[in-house]
């Protein structure tokens, strides 16, 4: 279920730049996070191509998981983005855009902690638009029937995030981990660095696909015997004189800040590539095994059915009950009145959120002329009653409202899905863009009929006092 919070927005107040070296690609890099308008959400500008092409932080952008989440679009990628977006997550930021002179954000340590750290010197503040959240009210899977890793999401009270992995080594084990709440990312996950097996890291040295990385930035489990052959290809990647393997089974120069510090990595991972999802989340995610590829196949997933509620997003509303405003209360509110008053009923009122119904019957007088033999409500009229159902919004807010006129300011996105005939009964749902100020009221409005989205659009409405 989609709905909106009483919490604001949020962004940075300032700009802030981090640089380092990116771990694949071996380029320094210099990464800015620029604050952003509401609802932008969180989008890379690569600002080293001509034009400075943005791309959205989004699922369906994914074309590649081998070695870290990589975003594709028109020609355009972006590698390894999941350790940036989970700091953006973890600090609850959900407007910002991040520049990068390069296609890979630096991989710093290998963790979160410094975009965390960065993003907290240029200060997080509200914006003037309530926060989204999807509310997870059924068990939704996604299994990855080749390596056997699942991701499941059940209802919770929050967004949660339990992580387990088994590599089916001795040397790392079976390992757990737990986020209870976003406000302990910080403490508990940021700083997990990302980690490799030693066989993996020479098939990435033989292609060299891991120009950046040093023992610094990267967990290194010696699952296999360390030739010398081995070390003397790593002596000269990580530039150093001796490397050595200590007795937990890790490579030298580098002391675990958890005994778990793989399982929390993965939740790591987990967050920043459920935030290509696009929306907040509120539900607990369980993940087996995790990966990049099933994190964004579970996170397209996730997107998918988002996409589907928006556009069949239903009020759950029963017709038979007794409603919060009559016709009779609705008259003493907006000055509309027969045969253009074309709201019957208010089934809920909220300071950012309204719900209400027309029954559209053959007395209506348009249908006399739209049409003759094909009867239609209009579509302006429509819209009309949305921006009335909107009116009960804005004038709930004064003390008087009596004494107050709305009056249209702007109509934007105005999209028509189903026509509707008499005997349809519509539900309008209008909730709140921006807090409203100075009497103005900015809105996204819904109208459905028979089960169906029959019309959408953007109003903007100003509420004047009659002099």
């Amino acid at each position: 279920m989609i709905t909106k919070t009483q919490s604001k927005q949020t962004t940075i107040a300032a700009s802030v730049s981090l640089t380092g070296v990116g771990l694949h690609t071996g380029e320094n890099v210099v990464l800015n996070f620029i604050p952003s308008a509401p609802n932008t959400g969180y989008a890379f500008k690569r600002v080293d191509l001509e034009g400075e092409p943005l791309i959205k932080a989004d699922a369906n952008l994914v074309t590649n998981t081998q070695r870290g989440t990589c975003l594709e679009k028109n020609g355009v990628s972006i590698q390894t983005c999941e350790h940036v977006l989970a700091a953006l997550v973890g600090l609850e930021i959900d407007n910002v855009i991040i520049e990068l002179n390069a296609s890979e954000p630096p991989i710093m340590d290998g963790s979160s902690k410094f975009f965390v750290e960065a993003l907290e010197t240029a200060e997080i503040i509200e914006q003037d638009a309530f926060r989204e959240v999807f509310i997870v009210k059924d068990v939704i899977s996604y299994t990855d029937e080749e390596t056997g890793s699942e991701i499941t999401i059940i209802p919770s009270e929050e967004y949660q995030v339990t992580t387990m992995v088994d590599f089916g080594t001795k040397v790392l084990g079976t390992q757990n981990a737990t986020l209870q709440k976003l406000s302990n990312f910080k403490s508990d996950i940021s700083n997990s660095r990302t980690f490799s097996f030693l066989h993996e890291l020479e098939m990435l040295l033989e292609h060299g696909l891991i120009k950046g990385g040093d023992l610094n930035n990267a967990i290194v489990y010696v699952d296999k015997p360390l030739s010398e052959e081995t070390m003397a290809k790593l002596k000269v990647a990580f530039n150093k004189d001796s490397i050595s393997v200590k007795p937990n089974g890790i490579l030298d120069n580098l002391t675990l800040h958890y005994p778990n510090e793989a399982a929390r990595h993965k939740l790591l991972d987990v967050i920043g590539d459920l935030a290509l999802i696009g929306i907040r989340i509120q539900g607990k995610v369980i993940a087996n095994k995790p990966g990049h590829f099933v994190n964004t196949q579970f996170a397209k997933k996730m997107a998918k059915i988002i996409k589907n509620e928006r556009r069949n997003n239903v009020p759950n509303v029963d017709l038979n009950q007794t409603p919060v405003m009559d016709v009779n209360a609705i008259m003493d509110m907006l000055p509309h009145r027969p045969p253009f008053l074309l709201l019957d009923k208010v089934f809920e009122l909220s300071p950012n959120h309204v719900i209400g119904s027309k029954n559209v019957t053959m007395n209506e007088s348009f249908f006399k002329g739209h049409f003759p033999g094909a009867p239609v409500m209009p579509g302006v009229l429509i819209v009309e009653a949305m921006a009335q159902t909107g009116g009960i919004l804005v004038l709930n807010t004064v003390p008087d409202p009596e004494n107050y006129l709305t009056f249209f300011m702007k109509i934007d996105k105005v999209k028509f899905k189903q026509k509707v005939v008499p005997g349809d009964t519509l539900i309008f749902s209008c909730s709140l863009i921006t807090p409203i100020r100075r009497g103005i009221c900015h809105m996204q409005g819904y109208a459905y009929a028979n089960g169906k989205l029959c019309a959408e659009a953007e109003l903007m409405a100003q509420i004047s006092k009659v002099k």
